[in-house]
């Protein structure tokens, strides 16, 4: 039987500057806590400027990163990057593969970007220890259909791209409002080609129903209840799953791991897809599953064993001088995960560390751009994040009992965890 190891998990990395000059002692214990686990997963949330150029796809929210970012990153202790997100793209197609270059180069376990749709949607694969550890990730936007991989065909070459788990967004709405927005296109004299220059960011997709419409690049469709909806196309929710099940049957511990966009009006809260979503990545046999997005921390579940992060929020935000629209401060509060799992890939228990960006005397001041690397959350902030995530992982089926600024999971679906916060 193989020996118990550790797999740590953190926010999301937004990094443009090389950290490695930081001697915070914070700072330092964070590093020292990821450097233990033989698994430290992050997404890199950016693309690199490298050997293959590339040129500005965004006006806002624009970002890419020089290459020795990444030796930040192994600096800190991470051996596995989810390289599916929206800014992976921000370069086009020469940052994919400038990406792809820089993250071979340095040995990382990665995934989720690509020469074409087929090589993107590939589970990495790595011995790491004595284990052979799989990572399989995906993006599911919104974003423009070109920033997704694609193979080639007959008459088009391949694009480099992130690999697409393939959702559309529907607002389902009652008979009045359906009849209004019909309405509205009928008095534009509204032609199906010219709602179809509207679809991005997604393809028009073809409607098969009188009760659907497209509105401009938007799905409408008539229902009893008001409500949108994420639906996820089947044949790439299958496709997404078979990686997952081959690469399980193949004797590896599977990470899965979805980036998206399509937020709820409070972010802290988990979309119902996404739990739908992570279950079934579960049953396919993934052994952890994890996500980043919405940049605050959401709730944890354990769902046949295996721990779901819904969302990690930040580990590196990044930030240029100026842009102050991220004022909210859950967006500057995480933890770092660390599971254990036994030499049958049991979980047997999750240590959650709470960390601040920044330090939390920045939290109420308007400096984001100097908030460039974490430090551990007092006593006090920790027991109040880890409160705030018992009460909201609740729902969950995740109990968790706080003694002393620590959480314990007295029962976890068949799987006893304790769970000790940052003192």
């Amino acid at each position: 039987m193989l020996p118990p190891f550790t797999l740590a998990l953190t926010g999301q990395s937004l990094i443009h500057h090389d950290v490695r000059h930081v001697s915070d002692e914070g700072f330092t214990a964070i590093k020292e806590l990821i450097q233990k686990a033989d698994v430290s997963f992050t997404n890199f949330e950016s693309t690199i400027l490298g050997r293959h150029g590339g040129w500005p796809l965004k006006g806002a929210y624009f970002g890419c990163s020089p290459a020795v970012v990444l030796d930040s990153l192994r600096d800190i202790g991470f051996n596995a990057l989810a390289l599916s997100n929206n800014h992976a793209f921000d370069l086009g197609p020469s940052g994919v593969l400038s990406t792809l270059e820089e993250v071979d180069a340095r040995d990382f376990l990665h995934a989720g970007i690509g020469v074409d749709a087929s090589d993107a949607s590939k589970a990495g694969i790595k011995q790491l220890g004595k284990r052979k550890v799989a990572l399989v990730a995906m993006d599911a936007g919104p974003g423009p259909a070109m920033m997704y991989a694609d193979n080639a065909t007959g008459t088009r070459p391949a694009r480099p791209g992130v690999n697409k788990l393939d959702v559309s967004r529907v607002f389902e709405v009652d008979d009045e409002k359906f009849m209004n927005l019909v309405s509205i296109q009928k008095t534009l004299l509204s032609n199906l080609m010219e709602r179809g220059n509207y679809a991005q960011p997604d393809d028009p997709r073809k409607l098969t129903s009188p009760d659907e419409l497209d509105f401009y690049g938007t799905r409408f469709r008539r229902a009893p209840v008001n409500e949108r909806r994420i639906v996820i196309d089947e044949a790439s929710l299958q496709g997404q799953l078979t990686t997952i099940r081959e690469a399980a049957a193949a004797g590896a511990f599977v990470i899965a791991y979805l980036h998206h966009h399509h937020w709820e009006p409070d972010w802290r809260e988990v979309p119902a897809w996404v739990q739908s979503f992570a279950r079934s990545c579960v049953d396919a046999g993934a052994n952890a599953f994890a996500s980043h997005g919405a940049p605050v921390l959401q709730p944890i579940e354990i769902y046949r064993g295996a721990p779901i992060f819904y969302g990690l929020g930040n580990f590196l935000f990044h930030l240029p001088e100026g842009e102050n629209e991220w004022s909210l401060p859950d967006i500057w509060k995480s933890i770092v995960a660390t599971c254990t799992f036994d030499g049958n890939n049991q979980l047997q228990s999750i240590d959650l560390a709470p960390i601040v960006i920044g330090g939390e005397q920045r939290l109420n001041r308007s400096n984001y751009h100097e908030r460039i690397f974490p430090v551990p959350a007092s006593k006090g902030l920790t027991y109040s994040m880890l409160e705030d995530l018992a009460r909201r992982s609740q729902r969950y089926g995740t109990r968790m009992v706080l003694e002393d600024a620590r959480a314990i999971l007295p029962d976890a679906n068949g799987c006893s965890a304790e769970v000790p916060g940052s003192t």
